[in-house]
């Protein structure tokens, strides 16, 4: 495989190089990674009872705050919740530095608590008061006073890999990466800090690779062209179990463009290119040979280079070692697959297979091909000998929903999460 850097197509604060044991034709399996955690402190009762009004009324129970008033050393992701005696519902919360700058947020679309829209200064005291009102149609107010940490020693960076004000493809998923990988037990409080809209609204689920590294976020079918998606990664300030902090938020809007969509079949090493639905070109290709298959699924278009070199001498097979000039390269995967220009292969392509797992594809069509996609259009390969691992990629659209939402770290709604908010 050969060295093809990744560049500003990838957003992250840290890279950690990751060895995939997979073939390909291009890069030397390199793979970012990232990380972050939270916590609330115990509601208590932060005002007295109401004594106002007729003095021969019962007083109304207090509303209860979280953070309970007093609270020291609470983390800048701290959300402000409310329990009213008997039930009812929060309405309105207020949040102020010591300052007396009011701090923006909302209240999570459940009534759980109130998030705010930044993450929270360190070493300060903010003062939250909190209106609801009960099952008794009674109105009742909370305050409570609590003091944020100081800035941990200890923090991990977050990756994000969408940037605001672009257009991606239909396939495109919101990835999240951590590293070293988020523990299991800390994947909730985490996966609930994670918030993603879209417009129009489209039901989605959060997937968790096995070792924590990376999650995604996808909709149960490829986004309506046209949709826009808003992401915040809240994690800054996040506690993980292993004593760490997240760093900083991240967040993005970006676009979805036209339904772009490529299939690859090995039985007729013919790709068939679709747009909006639509048929618009079949192109000749040529595959992995057996030793070095191209992988069968369906992948994302991660990266794209007009041209790039392929340097693959650290490969321990010397017949697998070159160093080649590339035209039109689409990364499809970190161990090294691509749709690239392959003007070698012309006179195989539709016929025979001789990649080390790219899809190759001649000069002319490599061109207009690279002209039309857009990072994030999905690419399906059928019939090869090997299946796309995954974590090798973008690999969100490599299983049936049913599969993808078992790997989320909450209970996910049939049909899919809707908006948190």
């Amino acid at each position: 495989m050969g060295r093809f850097a990744r560049t500003g197509a990838m957003v992250g604060v840290l890279v950690l190089t990751a060895s995939l044991a997979l073939t390909g034709c291009g890069d030397d399996q390199k793979k970012p990674a990232f990380v972050a955690g939270a916590q609330q402190g115990d509601a208590v009762p932060t005002t007295s009872p109401d004594t106002t009004g007729d003095p021969s009324e019962p007083a109304l129970p207090a509303l209860a705050v979280s953070p309970a008033d007093g609270s020291a050393k609470r983390p800048v992701s701290t959300e402000i919740s409310a329990r009213i005696p008997g039930g009812g519902k929060v309405s309105k919360v207020v949040l102020t530095a010591a300052d007396g700058a009011t701090v923006a947020g909302r209240l999570r679309r459940d009534g759980s608590s109130w998030v705010p829209s930044a993450p929270l200064k360190y070493a300060t005291r903010y003062t939250a008061t909190v209106t609801g009102t009960g099952t008794d149609g009674q109105t009742r107010q909370g305050t409570s006073s609590f003091t944020t940490m100081a800035k941990p020693k200890s923090m991990i960076g977050s990756g994000l890999y969408m940037f605001s004000g672009k257009t991606y493809g239909v396939a495109m998923p919101v990835v999240a990466e951590f590293s070293p990988g988020i523990p299991k037990k800390d994947r909730a409080a985490v996966q609930k800090r994670m918030f993603v809209q879209t417009d129009p609204p489209q039901p989605g689920a959060w997937h968790w690779l096995y070792n924590g590294t990376q999650a995604y976020y996808r909709a149960p079918e490829y986004w309506k062209p046209g949709t826009t998606i808003t992401v915040r990664l809240a994690l800054a300030g996040i506690p993980l179990s292993n004593g760490r902090y997240g760093n900083v938020d991240r967040s993005a809007t970006a676009k979805i463009g036209r339904a772009f969509e490529m299939k690859v079949d090995n039985a007729t090493k013919q790709m068939t290119v679709y747009e909006n639905g639509a048929v618009v070109r079949t192109l000749p290709v040529s595959l992995g040979k057996k030793s070095t298959p191209s992988s069968s699924g369906t992948m994302v278009v991660m990266e794209k280079k007009e041209s790039t070199v392929f340097d693959t001498r650290d490969e321990p097979d010397p017949a697998n070692q070159y160093i080649t000039k590339i035209d039109f390269a689409q990364r499809l995967t970190w161990g090294g697959e691509y749709i690239h220009a392959a003007p070698w292969s012309e006179g195989v392509q539709g016929r025979a297979n001789v990649s080390h797992g790219c899809v190759n594809v001649s000069m002319a069509n490599g061109r207009w091909l690279f002209g039309k996609t857009l990072v994030g259009d999905p690419i399906t390969v059928r019939g090869t000998e090997r299946r796309l691992e995954p974590g090798n990629g973008w690999t969100a659209w490599s299983m049936s929903w049913s599969q993808f939402v078992e790997g989320s770290a909450l209970p996910v709604p049939e049909g899919g999460q809707g908006s948190p908010f």
